[in-house]
C-alpha cells in the first residue's frame, strides 16, 4: 500500500471545502453521477472508433444505499482508471495558487464560482472516501485509494474487479444523514439528472408479467430514473406532436394545460446549443414564475436561473435549453456572462420571432386564436428588445372591438381615412373595458371613428413605444381627456347658456364639487351627449398603468392627476340645475349627478357608494 498527500500547496483546503461550500452541498450527486456517465461515454467512443475490442450491452450507472453502514455507492461500468491516472486526475487538485485562493476566499460566505468541485465535492457530506476503480486495459490491476478529507490518502493494487468500471463509496457524515434516504436521493436524482444520457439505476421494482400460459408473476426489474434521449436531443424533422407535448408533462407534471406550440433549437455553429421552448397560456396575469426554463449542459442540469441567456421576455415560457458552449463557472453553478452568451441570446430571440413570423404569414387564422394567450409575451419583447420589436410589427396584432385583428399597418391602413385629423395625424382610439366604457365607445362609434380593443396591462408601455416609431400616429383610450377637444374640431356647437348663467353654474358647481379630486371644465358639447362625462388625462393615466407594471421612470407624484369633469352647457339637465331655487334640492342633483358618473368610472367607494346605494333607494 502506498501513502502520500494531496498535492495542493496549502494544507487546510477540504475544512474550506466543506464549511464554504455547505449551503450547496446537494450538488455532488450531479458531480458524481455526470463523472460516471462521462466515464461510460468515454468507454462507449473507444468501443465506437474500434480501439477497444469489446461488446457492452448493458452500460449502466447505480446508487447504492446503506442506511445501516451509512455508506452510498455510486457505481459505473465504464472506462475505469490505473493507478497512474488516479494519481492524476484524483490527487492533483486542478487549480494554481491555492494559498492565494485560500487568501482571499477564505472569509468569504461561498465559494461557488470560483473553485472546482467536481470530484471533492464528496467531501461536503462524507467522513470518509473510497474509490475501488478498474481501467479498461486489460493489463492493468484494479486500485483502491481512500482518503479521510484531510490530504493524506492511501493507494494499493488489488484483486477484483475484473471488468472496468468506477466505485465512489461515500462514508456520509452525521450532518448529511438525509442523503442516505432514498426518496431524497432519487429527489435529486430528478432534479439534475433526469435526463443524463446513461441509464440510473437506483433500488429495484415489482412488475407484474403474464408469460407464455397467460399467468401473471412478479419480476424485479432495475428502477431506471432517468429518461435517456430527451426530445430536445433528436432531430427536430422527426418530432412528433405528442412526442413533445409528453416532454412537457415530464418537464412539468404540476402543468394542467398542454403549451399552445413550441420551438425546437437546434444549432452547431458558432455555437452548439439545441433545446425546446414551450409557449404557455399566459393571457393577462404577469405572475412569478415556477416552472421555469432549464439550463442543462451535456444532458446534466445546471440551473433555472438564465439571466443573460434567455431575454426577460422569453422567462414567461417554459422548456430547456442545452448547450456545452455556455461558459459556466467551473463548478457549474452560475452563468458567466461574455460576448458568446449575448450571440445565444441573440440566436434565441431570432428564432422566437421567426417562429411566430412563420406562424402569422402561414397560417394567420390560428394565430389569431392564440393571440389572447401569448400577447403579453410579445408585447413584453416589444417593449424590452429592440431588436424584437423590429421583427414583431411583421406579426405583432391589435383587435378592433369587433374582433377582427390588425397588424398595425394593416390597421394604419384600414383607418387612414375615418380617424385623420386636419393636421394629416392619425388617431388609434382605443378601449381597454369593452363594459366599462361602453358609453364613450358609443359617442365614438357614433361619430365614424374605428376603436381598437387593447386590455393588456403593459399597453401604456407598448403605446409609448409606438408613438416614439410612429410620429404621425396618435393612441387616445375613449375615455381620455383628449377625445372631447378632437371630437370638438368636428363642429362648432352654440352654447344655450347666456355669460350669466356660465357664471352662475361656475359658482355652484365649484361650491358642490371637490377641487381636490376633481377639475370642472364647462365646455360646448352637442345635446346628445351627458350633462356631465368623467375623463381621465391621457398621459397621467398612461405613467400611472406604466408605474403599476414597476417602472419607476416616472414619478407620478410629480403631475397633477386630477380626474377631469366635463360639463356639457348644452344639456338641458344643466339648464335645469341652473334654474332650481331651492338650493338644497339643487346640491342634492349635483350631487347624485357626480355620483352617477363616479360609480360608472369605479371611483365611488367606501362610505360614499353605501350612502348613494341607501339614498337612490329612498328615492324609490
Amino acid at each position: 500500500m502506498e501513502k502520500g498527500k494531496i498535492k495542493v500547496t496549502a494544507e487546510d483546503i477540504f475544512p474550506v471545502i466543506k464549511k464554504f461550500l455547505y449551503s450547496d452541498h446537494e450538488i455532488f450527486i450531479r458531480e458524481l453521477v455526470s463523472n460516471a456517465t462521462d466515464a461510460i461515454l468515454k468507454l462507449k467512443t473507444l468501443i465506437s472508433l474500434g480501439k477497444v475490442n469489446k461488446k457492452i450491452n448493458n452500460l449502466i450507472i447505480e446508487i447504492i444505499l446503506n442506511k445501516e453502514n451509512k455508506i452510498l455507492k455510486i457505481i459505473d461500468n465504464g472506462i475505469g482508471m490505473t493507478k497512474k491516472e488516479v494519481y492524476k486526475y484524483i490527487n492533483k487538485i486542478a487549480f494554481s495558487g491555492a494559498e492565494a485562493f485560500l487568501k482571499k476566499y477564505k472569509n468569504k460566505k461561498s465559494l461557488i464560482g470560483n473553485f472546482g468541485l467536481g470530484f471533492y465535492s464528496s467531501f461536503m457530506v462524507s467522513d470518509k472516501v473510497e474509490i475501488i476503480s478498474k481501467s479498461y486495459k486489460d493489463s492493468e490491476s484494479a486500485i483502491h485509494w481512500i482518503c479521510d478529507g484531510s490530504t493524506n490518502f492511501s493507494i494499493k493494487n488489488i484483486d477484483t474487479p475484473t471488468k472496468s468500471g468506477t466505485e465512489i463509496i461515500l462514508h456520509i457524515n452525521d450532518s448529511s444523514k438525509e442523503f442516505l434516504e432514498e426518496n431524497r436521493i432519487k429527489e435529486l436524482l430528478i432534479k439534475y439528472c433526469k435526463f443524463m444520457p446513461i441509464p440510473i439505476k437506483i433500488g429495484e421494482r415489482e412488475e407484474i408479467k403474464k408469460n407464455k400460459n397467460g399467468l401473471e408473476k412478479k419480476i424485479k426489474v432495475n428502477n431506471i430514473i432517468n429518461n435517456t434521449s430527451p426530445i430536445w436531443i433528436k432531430n427536430p424533422i422527426n418530432g412528433k406532436d405528442e412526442e413533445y407535448i409528453n416532454f412537457y408533462k415530464e418537464l412539468y407534471p404540476m402543468q394542467i394545460e398542454n403549451p399552445l406550440f413550441w420551438i425546437h433549437l437546434n444549432i452547431d455553429h458558432p455555437f452548439k446549443l439545441t433545446g425546446v421552448l414551450f409557449f404557455p397560456k399566459i393571457r393577462n396575469q404577469i405572475e412569478i414564475q415556477r416552472d421555469k426554463i432549464q439550463l442543462y449542459q451535456n444532458q446534466v442540469y445546471v440551473t433555472d436561473n438564465l439571466e443573460g441567456i434567455v431575454p426577460d421576455f422569453l422567462n414567461f415560457l417554459k422548456g430547456v435549453i442545452d448547450s456545452p458552449d455556455i461558459p459556466l463557472n467551473v463548478s457549474r453553478s452560475y452563468l458567466q456572462s461574455d460576448s458568446s452568451v449575448k450571440k445565444i441570446s441573440g440566436y434565441i430571440t431570432r428564432k422566437v420571432a421567426d417562429k411566430l413570423e412563420n406562424m402569422c404569414k402561414n397560417n394567420r387564422e390560428d394565430f389569431e386564436k392564440k393571440w389572447e394567450d401569448i400577447k403579453i409575451i410579445i408585447e413584453y419583447g416589444m417593449i424590452s428588445d429592440p431588436n424584437f420589436y423590429s421583427k414583431a410589427k411583421k406579426f405583432a396584432l391589435y383587435p378592433d372591438i369587433n374582433k377582427k385583428y390588425f397588424i398595425l399597418e394593416e390597421y394604419i391602413e384600414h383607418i387612414k381615412n375615418t380617424n385623420k385629423l386636419k393636421n394629416n395625424k392619425i388617431i388609434c382610439f382605443y378601449t381597454s373595458n369593452l363594459e366599462n366604457q361602453n358609453y364613450y365607445i358609443q359617442t365614438i362609434k357614433n361619430k365614424g371613428y374605428k376603436i381598437l380593443l387593447l386590455d393588456s396591462p403593459l399597453v401604456g408601455h407598448l403605446l409609448q413605444k409606438i408613438e416614439m416609431d410612429y410620429k404621425n400616429l396618435n393612441f387616445y383610450r375613449v375615455d381620455s381627456d383628449k377625445i372631447n377637444k378632437i371630437l370638438k374640431n368636428e363642429k362648432k356647437n352654440i352654447s344655450n347658456l347666456s355669460e350669466n348663467e356660465i357664471i352662475f353654474l361656475k359658482k355652484i358647481l365649484n361650491q358642490n364639487i371637490d377641487k381636490e379630486k376633481f377639475l370642472i371644465k364647462i365646455e360646448d358639447l352637442d345635446d346628445s351627449s351627458l350633462p356631465f362625462i368623467i375623463t381621465i388625462p391621457e398621459f397621467i393615466r398612461r405613467m400611472k398603468e406604466i408605474s403599476m407594471t414597476g417602472n419607476n421612470m416616472f414619478n407620478i407624484q410629480n403631475f397633477n392627476s386630477k380626474y377631469n369633469i366635463i360639463v356639457n352647457k348644452n344639456h338641458k339637465f344643466i339648464k335645469k340645475i341652473i334654474n332650481e331655487k331651492d338650493l338644497n334640492i339643487q346640491k342634492k342633483i349635483i350631487k347624485n349627478s357626480l355620483n352617477l358618473i363616479m360609480l360608472s368610472q369605479n371611483l365611488l367607494k367606501g362610505k360614499e357608494l353605501t350612502d348613494f346605494m341607501y339614498q337612490s333607494f329612498e328615492n324609490f
